[in-house]
Formats: C-alpha cells, sequence, structure tokens
C-alpha cells in the first residue's frame, strides 16, 4: 500500500470533527484525494468497529465545519479481513473551503506532501480564481519584469522580498504574484516555515 501523500490521508479513528474537516478541506482545494479510516500513519491496518459512526462524524464535519460544505463519497473494502471505510473527497469547483477551527475561525487549507497545510493569502486568491479562466491578460509591467529579471538570477524569491524589490505594499505585490500564478509564469512553493516563488520553467 502506498503511503500518505498530496492525495491519501490515513486516518485510525474519526474522533475529532474539526480536525477531520482540515483534511477535508486541504483535499477539495487541491486535486481532490482519499481518506483511509481504519489505517494507521504507518500503513498497517487497523479496521474501522462502526462505519456508520464514522460516517456521521465525517458527514457532519463535511457538512458544518466545512464551507462551502463538501460531499465526500463512501466506499467500504476489506483489507485481511479489516473493514476500511474510503472516503473520497473529489477536487472542488468551488474553491476555497474554509474548515472551522476550534476557536471559531474559518480557515483554508491546501495538502502539500502528507499534510494539510494552512494557506496564504496569495493562495486563497489563487483559488478564488482558479476556475474563473477569464483568461487573465497580462501586460509586464516595470514590476513583473522586475521580477521575472531577479527570478533569473535567483532561485526565488517571497512576497517579502518581492514587496522590498517593488518599493510596494505587500497588498500590491501580492496581486501581481496571484496573476502571475494563474497564468503559469511563476509557482508557488509552501513549506512549514515559508512560502516562495520560482519562475516556471
Amino acid at each position: 500500500m502506498q503511503g500518505e501523500g498530496v492525495m491519501l490521508d490515513f486516518k485510525k479513528t474519526i474522533n475529532n470533527t474539526e480536525k477531520i474537516a482540515k483534511s477535508l478541506v486541504a483535499f477539495a482545494n487541491n486535486k481532490g484525494g482519499k481518506l483511509l479510516v481504519g489505517v494507521a500513519d504507518d500503513g498497517s491496518i487497523k479496521g474501522v468497529k462502526s462505519e456508520e459512526e464514522e460516517k456521521y462524524m465525517i458527514l457532519t464535519s463535511a457538512h458544518q465545519f466545512c464551507k462551502p460544505a463538501i460531499e465526500p463519497r463512501f466506499e467500504e473494502i476489506y483489507v485481511d479481513d479489516k473493514l476500511v471505510l474510503v472516503v473520497d473527497i473529489p477536487e472542488s469547483d468551488t474553491k476555497p473551503h474554509y474548515a472551522l477551527d476550534d476557536q471559531g475561525k474559518w480557515w483554508a487549507y491546501i495538502r502539500i506532501d502528507d499534510k494539510s497545510v494552512l494557506a496564504s493569502k496569495i493562495i486563497v486568491e489563487v483559488l478564488k480564481n482558479d476556475y474563473k479562466d477569464k483568461g487573465v491578460l497580462i501586460s509586464y509591467s516595470d514590476n513583473e519584469k522586475k521580477l521575472l529579471q531577479y527570478l533569473d538570477e535567483n532561485e526565488r524569491i517571497t512576497l517579502k522580498e518581492f514587496s522590498k524589490l517593488m518599493r510596494s505594499s505587500y497588498r500590491k505585490a501580492q496581486k501581481i504574484l496571484v496573476n502571475l500564478i494563474l497564468t503559469n509564469v511563476i509557482k508557488s512553493h509552501t513549506t512549514e516555515r515559508e512560502e516562495y516563488f520560482t519562475a516556471v520553467r
């Protein structure tokens, strides 16, 4: 069995609707994914005791702790005589989705490798515009040229460095980055520590 990744998450049991909302949202905001309930993090099959209970928890989470609500699909499979609940979360066409945390705040998440990571403001903007496909018309101003030239000489740039380079506000720098990501000129990379951008080669 392949390990956890961008499109696969293991859960031994579902005992926290808020936590599960994070995974559901991250998959829906990405390319979709599957949640395997009854499988430990190391990939060993534990099986679920009551799939009805697990389904109920997941649906409660998908409908009440995710906005817009998410519609997961369920499948039950047996592995070594143990029941595994497969929860299929399709890629959403109403991105971005937000998950409710225990403080009552809504946050957007995306999937990076095998983790659900908080989406930055830039990524949220990209998710909002991703489906509009209205053909973003880019006229390269000096700022875009400056950025691409910078990326030619340096592998990567952060929002802070770019706004310094442009001598402008984060907001303005952010807008330019979002447009360039949407037109596939640059790529966003998120690690747990930082977000940076590279040119698409």
